[in-house]
């Protein structure tokens, strides 16, 4: 049996490891501030994501690292954790750029250095600004460059798959641009929604085979459906969308 103290000393040092990655972000977008050229701030901001990750006790796995394309492509993860981003900042190569919602732009350190490594900023609720930047994601996919989404939009503290929204798979079937599904287990334990201080632990990233674009009018669609199928059978968290499969596409998501 733990011991009654064994909580508040796991509080404490949490809390401290908290405090430590926090500074870490700090110097972070203070260095991204003033080193020039996007890839040397990707890549530095990679070294600080691993470094954040093992300050806060996490131990990353990935397999499936060989299966991810050397040149562009479209990557979909599910969302379980504001650790998710972190985590794929430090295990994915620094060329990726990450497509989130705008109101991540206004977080006082967290929004200038998103902004500093090239992140793509999406605004859900306003259709006109919707649109505006699924035609500007679409744009950059067809220019090469390689991107990370959460299809999701959001994450809550209940385990399951929330409904994709449909602008990922857009972008990568107007590009023909490989898709690749991602899945990320232990981050919702470590961190779920709500939660301030993080939990110790492992967390595990896959690196799914990429789906290739078939071209048809509908391949958007196919491409949401089967990765979603295909995270859903890796991820061991139930669907909260049953009907994703059969449901109307939308104009865009993050």
């Amino acid at each position: 049996m733990a011991r009654p103290s064994s909580g508040l000393w796991s509080t404490l040092s949490g809390c401290c490891a908290l405090a430590v990655f926090s500074v870490l972000l700090l110097l972070a977008a203070v260095l991204a501030l003033v080193v020039p050229g996007l890839s040397w701030r990707r890549s530095l901001i990679r070294r600080f994501a691993r470094m954040g990750l093992m300050v806060l006790g996490l131990e990353v796995a990935v397999r499936g690292e060989d299966l991810l394309p050397a040149g562009s492509c479209v990557v979909v993860a599910n969302h379980a954790s504001y650790l998710d981003g972190v985590v794929l900042k430090a295990v994915l190569p620094p060329r990726f750029s990450f497509v989130i919602k705008r109101e991540a732009a206004a977080l006082p350190v967290a929004g200038l250095l998103m902004r500093r490594i090239g992140s793509e900023f999406v605004d859900r609720f306003n259709q006109g600004g919707r649109q505006s930047a699924a035609r500007r994601v679409i744009r950059r996919v067809e220019e090469g460059h390689s991107l990370v989404f959460f299809p999701e939009g959001t994450f809550t503290a209940e385990p399951g798959l929330r409904r994709f929204h449909v602008g990922a798979f857009v972008a990568a079937a107007r590009a023909g641009q490989p898709l690749v599904p991602v899945v990320i287990r232990g981050a919702r334990r470590a961190m779920p929604s709500g939660r301030i201080v993080p939990r110790a632990g492992r967390i595990q990233v896959d690196i799914l085979e990429p789906l290739i674009p078939s071209g048809s009018r509908h391949a958007a669609e196919e491409l949401r459906r089967e990765a979603r199928r295909r995270m859903l059978a890796r991820l061991d968290e139930p669907d909260l969308d049953l009907r994703a499969a059969a449901s109307v596409p939308e104009a865009t998501g993050a």
